[in-house]
């Protein structure tokens, strides 16, 4: 026969052995996910960080909802979940945006108008007019294709040319040191180019082309993709006109046809690596009309090139091998930020505005770290404070307390380390704050557990037995107490804006973990304890029995009286 406690002790190591995996898995995460051989830590926000802050200013007179409009896009950009502390405001007719660890180009790029299209090239030569003019052959450039991914790719019927699958473009972003390959496929051959002529619209107009002007052969032969302005982006192009267009890397200018698939078009965009490679990637997913646009433009230029423009500059043109009839997956030489801006980009729409980047200028965080000393220190206190009460209330039970504590604290730093790596989570003085007030509410669930046990303990029940019922009675009161925290922090997530987000965010993941904390450690902790001896001496715990005695226990029970001999007359 099984002793008594055993089967509640299997069920201890259960939960302890649960919790210890979690702790495992994410500090694997937190050891291994760094950024090369060093462990992740805390990204911090722009009031403890610094970082770098640009006025845009916009190219024409906003009408009524456009500033507001482009403010909301650039937030959702740089905040992606909200919670990425980068500040979106405007400033009269201007838009200051100030990112956290950020960098005048990093933040130039959130400005993009993100105009997207699907343009066939009918022509391409050197982007250098000057190169075009030599005489010297020119290097080979680096041909790129759009094909169905490996694992999307199944044997086609006899005779079929319809193949399902993803687009695959291998050199976006491609280095400008990116060895040369072979083209595989038939590739426009540059025209000769004409002498730029004054009666060109585009020379007439200013004497200089630039990048998403109308095509003309002269506009074409005088687009000198060396000049810095034509492969920034930026630019506003007509989809329904042939323009003149230059690589991001400048080697190659472009005519390029009408645009067949455009930003509306486009569903949603993600970045992920690549199951293969390994290697970031953005896949793009259409709309219904979107999917039948893009593989009508893929069915008519099989064996020719597309160039994928973006705010007028071709940042890649590959080959298409065949049509393709699902998702287009952009590879090439990206980072997981390079990615996640794209995709982020292409993810939430084109700005209604174009804007030119103004002055630029380095938030300082010295302020913030002041504030952190300040709040760090208060928090200590209050911290200290709990701890001294647990102790002199609760006695040996205060080291319960304690231990819980620490648990919720590693939980919360593997946690917001995982999350700034995921979902760009930053710490700021206000999430520092929602972590603080958390504390309250984790050490509140330990008051209402260890004050429903001492009540049991004193209606004269054994310690190992109050621990099971008063653990029944105290986790109703522990979730909806924790229940109401959680809906107030969602609910002051999604109407607050700012920094206020953050505190609700760490609010709310504060309260998550004591629910675990509670459930995984704090319980099946104590009643492990309630099978020592020390735990039915209310000088260790602090609990008295009935009319203030010691705790009953099992072996001190006496049997129940038996009933009086009822007296008869004689």
């Amino acid at each position: 026969m099984a002793r008594p406690g055993a089967s509640r002790g299997l069920h201890v190591g259960r939960y302890l052995g649960a919790l210890a995996a979690i702790l495992v898995v994410l500090y694997a995460i937190v050891a291994l996910a760094g950024p090369g051989s060093k462990p992740l830590t805390p990204k911090l926000g722009l009031d403890l960080q610094g970082g770098a802050s640009v006025i845009l200013t916009p190219k024409t007179t906003p009408k009524s909802g456009q500033l507001q409009t482009a403010v909301d896009i650039i937030n959702r950009r740089v905040n992606g979940a909200g919670v990425a502390e980068a500040e979106v405001v405007t400033q009269g007719n201007n838009i200051v945006v100030s990112v956290p660890g950020g960098n005048r180009d990093s933040v130039k790029r959130l400005a993009t108008t993100a105009q997207l299209r699907f343009r066939e090239v009918k022509n391409v030569a050197p982007g250098n007019p000057a190169v075009a003019a030599s005489p010297q052959p020119s290097a080979p450039s680096v041909t790129t294709t759009i094909a169905p991914s490996p694992a999307a790719v199944k044997p086609a019927p006899s005779g079929s040319t319809k193949t399902s699958g993803r687009a695959l473009s291998s050199g976006l972003l491609a280095a400008a040191s990116a060895s040369p390959k072979p083209t595989s496929s038939p590739v426009p051959s540059p025209m000769p180019s004409p002498t730029p002529s004054a009666s060109s619209p585009a020379a007439a107009s200013s004497g200089v082309v630039h990048t998403g002007d109308p095509y003309t052969p002269q506009a074409f032969a005088a687009l000198d993709c060396s000049r810095a302005e034509n492969r920034r982006g930026g630019a506003d192009d007509n989809p329904d006109a042939e323009i003149v267009a230059c690589s991001e890397d400048g080697s190659e200018k472009y005519q390029l046809a009408v645009a067949k698939v455009r930003g509306n078009d486009v569903k949603g965009a993600t970045a992920q690596r690549a199951q293969t490679t390994g290697e970031w990637q953005v896949i793009v997913s259409f709309t219904g009309k979107g999917q039948n646009k893009f593989t009508d433009l893929t069915a008519a230029t099989v064996n020719k090139r597309v160039a994928i423009v973006l705010d007028a500059v071709v940042i890649s043109a590959p080959t298409i091998q065949q049509r393709i009839d699902s998702d287009a997956q952009i590879t090439g030489s990206f980072t997981q930020k390079t990615s996640a801006d794209l995709a982020n980009t292409l993810k939430y729409g084109a700005l209604p505005l174009s804007f030119n980047p103004g002055q630029t200028q380095t938030v300082s965080a010295t302020l913030g770290k002041d504030q952190l000393h300040s709040g760090l220190l208060a928090g200590g206190i209050g911290l200290i404070a709990v701890v001294i009460y647990s102790l002199l209330y609760y006695r040996m039970l205060g080291f319960v307390t304690i231990a819980s504590l620490v648990m919720s604290g590693l939980l919360v730093y593997a946690s917001i380390c995982v999350l700034g790596k995921q979902i760009g989570f930053a710490l700021s003085l206000a999430g520092i704050a929602g972590f603080i007030v958390a504390v309250g509410i984790t050490a509140d669930s330990f008051v209402v557990f260890f004050e429903r046990l001492k009540d049991e303990i004193k209606e004269g029940r054994t310690p190992r037995s109050a621990v099971d019922r008063a653990w029944v009675r105290a986790r109703r009161t522990i979730l909806s107490a924790d229940t109401v925290s959680f809906l107030a922090a969602i609910i002051l997530y999604f109407v607050s804006v700012g920094g206020v987000r953050g505190f609700a965010f760490t609010l709310g993941l504060s309260t998550l973990l004591d629910v675990v904390v509670v459930f995984l450690f704090t319980r099946p902790l104590i009643s492990w304890l309630s099978h020592f001896a020390w735990f039915s001496n209310h000088r260790f715990t602090g609990f008295y029995g009935p009319e203030g005695g010691a705790p009953i226990t099992s072996a001190r029970r006496t049997p129940p009286a038996a009933p009086a001999t009822p007296i008869t007359e004689a």
